[in-house]
């Protein structure tokens, strides 16, 4: 087997994306004989403008090829990403039409990634098989409220999702919320490999170094995007304001909508949130060691009831509470897998600010939850799973 595997993330680079794509590659080369190949198209690192990776644009590994797509510069706006990414899905046809390939993979939270795995398989009729990470229709649907946009460009994309989702062989669906939405796709197979908690977070407890952070106030601790589907603007600066000089929010990362979190706080004229650039994973280990709760939101969109934020496996790890203004299947999924935890309604500061106040601080251990949802094992069997769908692709 030669698969083409696609992916806009991939190492080094600092994403939910990059951190799923990467050991799933890994995985799968490992199980390949000598003369079977793996070409990954992905970018130079590029999730966020303030923090940067080097990386190679071509790298050879043994049976793996990395091929690296240089981006233009961006502040992760929506045209903006839509100008990278045409940039990626061009390129990559490109780089495509040299490869000796004769099955395709795509790793899709992106639609159009999806669409770039369908044509680049139509064009060797090879088998496809798509990773679906998130339904862009539904959430692009909830984002851009503009009618023309509704009317006119609306069926135009459900066109192109159709195109893409129909003549893939196998999905996988990451989050078991989807699995409604797809059931009008009768032709492909499904199956349900989740997202996990990745080794270095699960080495960086084994020595049970949890620390309570030893200052007076309480802290909150988010990492992440701040973006419009985050919708951190909407609900931090207020609930910052109503917790007061007990609590303190440290927002770790960059995004679209940074600069509304700011003028939010401004507005609030709140002091007790401290905004930090994105870390490298080290780093974030050691603010979550130090955090009294660890926060997780996403904005109140009918698209985010499907979904299932990778981050929550990231937390599950440090054994400490964990605060989510989630709904849907996200929230039904921590109620029934997560006993240390806080959970409010998207966007409602004021249930989340009643609830945590109420709150006894407590750790404790999640070791059923971590032997469940390891990473490595779970893209082990998924590794094996993509293998014996596409092995046998001409």
């Amino acid at each position: 087997m030669k698969l083409l595997y696609l992916t806009f993330y991939f190492e080094p680079d600092l994403c939910a994306g990059s951190f799923r794509n990467t050991p799933l590659v890994k995985a799968i080369q490992k199980k390949l004989n000598s003369d079977e190949k793996v070409f990954v198209i992905t970018t130079m690192p590029n999730r966020y403008k303030s923090f940067k990776e080097d990386a190679k644009e071509y790298e050879q590994i043994d049976n793996l090829t990395i091929y690296r797509i240089p981006l233009p510069k961006h502040q992760s706006g929506f045209i903006d990403q839509i100008l990278s990414f045409n940039t990626y899905f061009f390129q990559a046809i490109r780089i495509a039409k040299k490869l000796n390939y004769d099955a395709v993979f795509a790793s899709s939270s992106r639609l159009f990634t999806a669409v770039l795995g369908r044509y680049l398989s139509q064009k060797r009729k090879t088998k496809l098989y798509l990773d679906i990470r998130d339904i862009f229709t539904d959430t692009i649907s909830d984002v851009i409220k503009n009618r023309i946009f509704q009317f006119f460009l609306l069926p135009i994309i459900n066109g192109i999702e159709r195109y893409s989702f129909y003549h893939a062989d196998r999905i996988n669906l990451v989050s078991r919320g989807f699995e409604g939405y797809f059931q009008k796709y009768k032709k492909p197979s499904y199956s349900f490999y989740t997202n996990g908690i990745d080794e270095v977070f699960i080495a960086s407890m084994s020595t049970n170094e949890t620390k309570q952070n030893s200052k007076q106030k309480r802290q909150i601790v988010y990492a992440g995007n701040i973006g419009e589907g985050q919708g951190l603007h909407k609900v931090v600066p207020k609930a910052a304001k109503l917790l007061g000089d007990d609590f303190e929010f440290l927002i770790i990362g960059d995004g679209g909508a940074k600069q509304a979190l700011e003028k939010s706080l401004k507005d609030e004229g709140v002091s007790n949130v401290v905004l930090i650039r994105p870390v490298g994973r080290q780093g974030l280990i050691e603010y979550y060691k130090q955090a009294d709760y660890l926060f997780l939101h996403l904005n109140n969109y009918k698209a985010f009831e499907k979904v299932l934020p990778s981050k929550i496996f990231e937390f599950a790890a440090f054994n400490k509470p964990i605060i989510a203004g989630v709904s849907g299947y996200c929230a039904q999924f921590i109620r029934e897998n997560l006993n240390n935890h806080l959970l409010f309604d998207p966007g409602d500061f004021k249930d989340f600010v009643k609830k945590l106040k109420a709150n006894q601080f407590t750790t404790g251990s999640n070791e059923d939850f971590i032997k469940k949802f390891k990473r490595t094992d779970i893209m082990d069997v998924m590794s094996n799973d993509i293998i014996n769908e596409l092995k046998n692709a001409k």
